[in-house]
């Protein structure tokens, strides 16, 4: 990694950073950044990598909570919320 000279939002100063693809995935990112309407390459690549640290997908373990939820619909393995409400002893006010 090199030190760039200028500094990015908020003082913290840019570095460069390389990474290897494939050209074809190359090709796929340059199609997507322009059909987007990003300025550049590195623009389109600092916007995503910024967008999966703030906001990440879901981890392994959620998938499978999630599948096991979609499993347990198809299966008929639910309740309403009345029979939920009774089971937790909630009053739905809240």
């Amino acid at each position: 990694m090199s030190k760039a000279t200028t500094s990015g939002d908020g003082g913290d100063d840019i570095v460069t950073v390389n990474f290897k693809a494939t050209e074809s995935f190359l090709e796929e990112i340059d199609a997507t950044w322009q059909g987007r309407g990003f300025n550049s390459r590195s623009e389109f690549i600092r916007y995503t990598l910024r967008d999966a640290v703030e906001f990440p997908t879901f981890d392994r373990d959620e998938l499978i909570a999630l599948l096991t939820a979609e499993e347990d619909i198809r299966e008929g393995r639910t309740m309403s919320a009345e029979e939920a409400r009774e089971r937790f002893g909630t009053d739905g006010d809240e």
